[in-house]
């Protein structure tokens, strides 16, 4: 039984999903207490409960202490299965975090599977929907076939949102025997990270988006307009951002803009894409045109960076990265998040990383 401090550093819920994602991979039972300890709401909110319903469907794992503001979590994985999923978080709980302990097991089993998943698509703490979709995905496809598809945003409080993700595994764990096997061979046959330089800046695009009872009021288009004013400002490239409109339980509105790199003029490397992502999310009394310029802002400071890899997408690449090795990424900022992160998976996978905060990089 692995033993995590679930206040180490950051403290966030991460740690619990992280950890139920290679639990589930290496069939290593773990025990994580102090879970979100710091926070005003500490113990295991509805999110992380439904985290560990989902896995429990895939692998038959078996838990105690899964209940809803518990410090305290134990976790016995069972062998994984390839099965559809249809979960129902019945809030606005994110979708894109209850991937964060999901997706990595559904990768790997063994046939094509489909997952839906209704909850919160657009909200505070979590990546964006469009952001998991446009700048994480490109970095997992070395792995699997993953198709990800926005059936309906969900907004603060209600959610409701619902997303589809279909994969098409390229790796199947259970053809090999235990977990080291597996991994050796995902070693010798996956593209390894090799993330250093931004190279070419080529293009920028995003989604603007708003609930339909703000359409009169043309927020998407303000929000993205005022995006584009800053950025056309700095960067002489092409630029699109689409402004969209949906039916939602709740008011809401955001923007996701992802800035694309190449090597080569024009020539995108499929086996390391270059993808640096920045959001903004509406609220109540915070203008449209605000939304769009801390988008537009928080873009620009990613790309000034010099960095291949933004603060947020270094937290995701990590467990993958771990499983191939002999991988360098250069982020724009280490945060304790990504240091939290790490903590957790050298619980299961050993002291594997080397974190050099002068520049900024991460290798294994």
């Amino acid at each position: 039984m692995i033993r995590i401090d679930g206040d180490y550093l950051e403290g966030g819920g991460q740690i619990a999903r992280t950890a139920l994602a290679l639990s589930t991979i290496t069939q290593k039972s773990f025990e994580v207490c102090d879970i979100r300890k710091g926070r005003k709401d500490s113990g295991l909110k509805n999110q992380h409960l439904y985290c560990v319903k989902s896995l429990q469907e895939l692998c038959n794992a078996n838990t105690e202490g899964a209940e809803l503001g518990s410090l305290w979590l134990k976790y016995y994985p069972k062998k994984i299965m390839a099965k559809n999923l249809n979960i129902d978080i019945e809030t606005a709980g994110s979708i894109t975090l209850l991937l964060q302990a999901l997706l990595m097991p559904a990768m790997f089993v063994s046939k094509p599977i489909t997952i839906t998943i209704k909850g919160g698509t657009n909200t505070k703490f979590s990546m964006p929907f469009d952001y998991f979709n446009n700048v994480l995905l490109p970095q997992l496809q070395r792995f699997a076939k993953i198709e990800a598809k926005l059936l309906k945003r969900g907004y603060y409080p209600k959610g409701n949102g619902k997303v589809e993700i279909k994969i098409n595994p390229k790796f199947k764990l259970n053809d090999f025997s235990n977990f080291e096997d597996f991994d050796g061979y995902l070693k010798q046959n996956v593209h390894k990270y090799n993330l250093i330089e931004q190279h070419h800046l080529i293009q920028i695009k995003g989604i603007s988006h708003a609930s339909r009872n703000l359409q009169q009021a043309n927020v998407a288009e303000r929000q993205a307009e005022s995006t584009l004013s800053i950025l056309k400002q700095k960067y002489n490239i092409p630029i699109n951002i689409a402004a969209q409109y949906q039916d939602t339980l709740s008011t809401g509105s955001g923007i996701t803009l992802w800035a694309i790199f190449s090597k080569n003029k024009d020539d995108i490397d499929e086996n390391n894409p270059i993808r640096l992502g920045a959001d903004s999310i509406g609220e109540q009394g915070k203008r449209a045109e605000i939304v769009g310029e801390e988008a537009a802002h928080n873009l620009i400071k990613e790309i000034e960076s010099k960095a291949p890899i933004d603060r947020h997408l270094a937290d995701q690449l990590l467990p993958f990265m771990a499983l191939i090795k002999d991988s360098k990424i250069k982020v724009s900022e280490i945060t304790n998040h990504c240091k939290t992160n790490i903590y957790t998976i050298q619980q299961f996978l050993g002291d594997i990383f080397e974190v050099d905060e002068k520049n900024n990089t991460i290798s294994i």
